[in-house]
């Protein structure tokens, strides 16, 4: 392990959008930070490191974990956020798209999550943030398969948060609203504004806002939190 200040941090999905923002936030904390994507960024921070890593292989996870490992160090923060978005209504989904979605978006997250446990068993000290979406609660017409996929995210994180406490080692899940990325950005623009008339905050939040919130759950000052889901969401699941 590194000192008590600066820890590896490795981000699925992290060469744009909420990932993109989560690794510049980690970075600034003063964590080594390596985002995974599937393809090379045109461009890098040069406080961070790239990974080629595509989460429905577990092959190239596995790669990706040993590159990591042998250039940085052991993996001590983990930000799971790789995923896709395929909206349908449910008439028009094939199986072929809903099995993509859940292979992405949750067994994805299996495979990286389980690779970076072991390591953070034998030092007893990790932090494990999956990012969800507050779909997961909410639900959202042409939704469904994208939905179920955030859904499993919070009985996966939940289960293995009881199963490594003892060790020090917490799992959280942060849920994001509407968030300006290019995932909203390609939904159709009656969606976005009702998404956004709903919300309290009466506007859409912004990757860095989500980025502080896994700050936070990757901190040492986390370590009493664990198998909680933080929505990052404007107001817009209040009560559910």
């Amino acid at each position: 392990m590194t000192s008590d200040s600066q820890k590896v941090a490795f981000v699925t999905g992290g060469s744009r959008g909420i990932g993109l923002a989560c690794a510049q936030r980690l970075a600034e904390a003063g964590h080594k930070v390596v985002i995974g994507s599937r393809s090379k960024p045109d461009s890098i921070d040069p406080s961070m490191s790239w990974v080629e890593c595509d989460v429905t292989s577990g092959q190239s996870v596995d790669r990706a974990f040993e590159t990591i490992e042998a250039e940085t160090g052991s993996v001590s923060i983990l930000v799971a956020n790789a995923g896709i978005s395929r909206d349908a209504l449910l008439a028009r989904t094939s199986e072929d798209d809903f099995s993509d979605l859940i292979d992405a978006n949750l067994t994805g997250t299996f495979r990286v999550t389980k690779r970076a446990v072991r390591p953070m068993m034998r030092a007893r000290w990790g932090r494990i943030i999956l990012v969800s979406s507050i779909v997961a609660f909410t639900g959202g017409p042409g939704q469904s398969a994208y939905a179920a996929s955030k859904s499993g995210l919070l009985g996966f994180g939940r289960s293995l948060g009881r199963e490594l406490a003892s060790r020090s080692i917490t799992v959280n899940v942060v849920a994001p609203g509407a968030i300006d990325t290019d995932m909203l950005a390609a939904a159709p623009q009656q969606s976005i504004e009702a998404t956004i008339a709903a919300t309290p905050a009466g506007r859409a939040g912004t990757p860095a806002e989500v980025a502080a919130a896994v700050n936070f759950l990757a901190s040492e000052e986390s370590g009493y939190v664990t198998g909680t889901v933080l929505r990052v969401d404007g107001g817009l699941g209040m009560g559910i």
